[in-house]
């Protein structure tokens, strides 16, 4: 469902090439109580000209009508389109989507429930054409943020500039944070949508960029990041809770190796991604042959087995899927005992 609110329907004009048109790709789930404080920071960007697309991804609450509410009656100088997917997509498949709508040489992401500071798109935008345009992602510094809307300090990821070839990145991967980030439209385009299952875009694009033109950091903190949001610690409430979100994160891992293979394929470096996820992929594919297991006797010969898994992961999942109950105990003391 897509409603453009302002200023017309029509595609923005080509800018000059000394002041770039560049998007924002803000994207909400069941944030409802935040999004209006997240949607007010992007209409309220300094740069122009800017385009800015709000989608809800299906939410469950109240989350789009608190987009129209924070929205209605705009009459700004940037271009807003407010939208929202009938199913939820996740978040790669989402911002894929807004990617493939966009119009910006830069593509900005905000998370529904993180303020973006009225200066961010300005000073991404003035870094990159100091670089003459060449960064394909561009990364800044976090503003700690609690869920009253108070500062805590700054939250300064890895140092991107540092990563310039593909063994840079295979060596340690970096230290990311999607929501502080910028592409370059001709990124995403060279690469394509991301591939379905695919959780998170933050490593995959990065990735893109380092074997692309490049990526680089901008040591300002622009984006105030909530604590609490959807990337919160969870505290399980049974031991199935807990299970499943195993089980889902053995899902994600495997899709993005998938996703980093096909982007590798593109670049060129096929073969040294395969060696590079040899290792990840063993563990991952063990998790998932433990999970899918019919019964005690294969899971303990698989658990025996185990060519090139480490002994304690081997343990680990054995008693996960043979024995949950005695992980009972664990996840108690951690919901009333751990920090609040």
């Amino acid at each position: 469902m897509n409603a453009p609110v302002s200023p017309s329907d029509a595609a923005p004009a080509v800018s000059p090439t000394d002041r770039p048109l560049v998007s924002v790709l803000l994207i909400a789930y069941n944030q409802e109580r935040v999004i209006a404080d997240a949607v007010r920071s992007v209409l309220a960007q300094t740069w122009e000209p800017l385009e800015i697309i709000v989608s809800d991804d299906g939410s469950g609450d109240g989350t789009y009508a608190a987009i129209e509410a924070a929205t209605r009656g705009y009459r700004g100088p940037h271009r807003l389109v407010v939208r929202r997917n009938e199913k939820n997509e996740g978040i790669s498949a989402h911002l894929s989507r807004l990617a493939g709508m966009a119009y910006g040489e830069l593509l900005f992401v905000a998370a529904g429930d993180d303020v973006s500071v009225p200066e961010r798109c300005a000073r991404v935008v003035e870094h990159w054409l100091a670089r003459e345009r060449r960064p394909d992602l561009i990364a800044t510094d976090l503003a700690d943020m609690d869920d009253a809307g108070d500062l805590h300090g700054r939250i300064a990821p890895d140092a991107l500039d540092e990563y310039r070839r593909f063994e840079d990145w295979a060596t340690k991967r970096p230290y990311l944070i999607g929501a502080a980030h910028t592409w370059s439209r001709r990124l995403f385009e060279r690469f394509g949508p991301m591939l379905p299952g695919t959780a998170a875009e933050d490593q995959i694009m990065t990735f893109r960029a380092i074997v692309s033109g490049g990526a680089s950091s901008l040591r300002e903190p622009l984006v105030r990041y909530r604590r609490g949001g959807l990337s919160r610690k969870r505290r399980y409430r049974s031991v199935a809770e807990f299970l499943a979100r195993k089980r889902q994160s053995n899902r994600f891992a495997l899709a993005e190796a998938r996703q980093l293979q096909h982007d590798a394929e593109i670049a060129g470096l096929g073969e040294k991604m395969h060696e590079a996820l040899a290792a990840k992929l063993s563990r991952e594919r063990f998790i998932e042959a433990m999970f899918e297991a019919p019964g005690f006797c294969t899971r303990a010969a698989l658990a025996v087995r185990g060519r090139g898994v480490d002994f304690g992961l081997r343990l680990r999942m054995f008693l996960y899927t043979c024995s949950p109950a005695v992980y009972a105990p664990v996840l108690w003391a951690k919901r009333t005992f751990g920090k609040r």
